[in-house]
């Protein structure tokens, strides 16, 4: 399955263009649309630049790494983009390790998704109001008919 223009609309809305690298909640330095490396597999550097163009290849080239992590899955197109925007922004390490997935194995249509969806959210910090309606969206996505 491919990322539809939902998911990567959905990332675009939540992450933002920058054409001038900055350094990401996570202390990461991270440059387009919430990349913290080039697909020549080199970390990206404060003071690096990219223009809008090659930020949307990079942004596609990323999704196409981390949608391995949606492989085994029955999914809809819907629950895979929802899936792949979570996954671009927690990374492919903390979807391994989630409940998200074990629930997905078991049961994609698990209405409980959303729940877990919403755990993700920094409680506490700065950024807990974005991230809830980020998460929020992406439920709306997951569970559209």
């Amino acid at each position: 399955m491919e990322p539809s223009n939902n998911c990567i609309n959905l990332i675009k809305k939540w992450e933002s263009f920058s054409k001038d690298a900055y350094l990401c909640p996570a202390n990461k330095p991270t440059i387009g649309y919430g990349s913290c490396m080039w697909s020549d597999g080199k970390k990206v550097k404060l003071g690096e630049k990219i223009d809008l163009v090659n930020a949307e290849k990079l942004l596609i080239w990323e999704l196409n790494k981390k949608k391995i992590g949606l492989a085994n899955l029955k999914l809809s197109q819907n629950q895979f983009d929802a899936l792949l925007s979570f996954i671009y922004n927690v990374g492919l390490g903390n979807w391994n390790k989630s409940t998200i997935l074990k629930k997905c194995k078991i049961n994609p249509d698990d209405p409980t998704i959303h729940d877990e969806l919403l755990r993700w959210v920094n409680k506490g910090s700065s950024f807990e109001r974005g991230l809830t309606r980020r998460r929020m969206d992406e439920s709306a996505l997951y569970f559209k008919i």
